[in-house]
């Protein structure tokens, strides 16, 4: 099992099951529609529909897991169950909801399908997760810094720390650079890198473009392995 994502192998003694379709997470698009099929409070096989409200959330708790958003109805007895987009496709596994009340308020997440399934895959080949390490603390990049880094809109992550001894200072990220792609990804906000380098793989080599003193730099960051005690 892997606890940061909350996804877990299990090796069935069976043949001539029954298999979903898997589908790409990447593909949706937010208004889209989808469905969930699971036993919320013991009703078994019990489905709802809604759309995707948003893409590449990232939760308090989790911040290397680019949730699916959603306003499908879930309840507990859903988390570990399907998330169908409308040709049938698993495109996530509905995980968790947002709720001041213990009940469904409109926010589901579900886990991206690509994210499970690379979990999967290592808990099989390795019996663990490694997840890619950069070692450094961000934050977004407001109107007023954008401006004042000649930037012409908000973009990127803001680097406001680089942890000692880390791939980032080994590869000369400074604080006060804006990280806006990394390994050829653009980085639209602060949210959205922690996904990509968890997902690059461990001891690779990447490039990284930054903004520093209102000009774009080229660097190039071999990642480390994400510490366990680290969020």
């Amino acid at each position: 099992a892997d606890q940061r994502s909350d996804i877990a192998l299990v090796k069935l003694d069976a043949s001539d099951l029954p298999v979903v379709t898997i589908g790409k997470s990447a593909d949706l698009e937010v208004g889209e529609w989808v469905l969930a099929i699971g036993s919320p409070f013991g009703f078994d096989y019990s489905a709802t529909a809604g759309i995707v409200s948003a893409k590449g959330r990232s939760l308090p708790k989790e911040n290397y897991v680019p949730f699916i958003q959603t306003d499908v109805a879930i309840n507990p007895g859903n988390s570990g169950g399907p998330l169908f987009n409308q040709d049938g496709e698993v495109v996530g596994v509905n995980s968790q909801i947002y709720s001041r009340t213990g009940g469904y308020m409109g926010l589901s997440f579900a886990i991206p399908i690509e994210v499970a399934m690379d979990v999967a895959e290592q808990l099989k080949t390795k019996g663990r997760v490694t997840r890619g390490w950069l070692g450094v603390l961000i934050q977004d990049v407001t109107h007023d810094l954008a401006e004042s880094f000649g930037m012409d809109h908000p973009r990127g992550a803001l680097v406001a720390k680089v942890l000692p001894d880390s791939p980032a200072r080994a590869a000369g990220l400074q604080a006060g650079d804006v990280i806006v792609n990394f390994d050829g990804k653009d980085i639209r906000s602060s949210s959205s890198l922690p996904p990509i380098v968890g997902s690059t793989r461990v001891g690779v080599q990447v490039p990284v473009e930054v903004i520093r003193n209102s000009k774009p730099r080229a660097l190039q960051v071999t990642l480390g392995e994400l510490p366990d005690d680290l969020t």
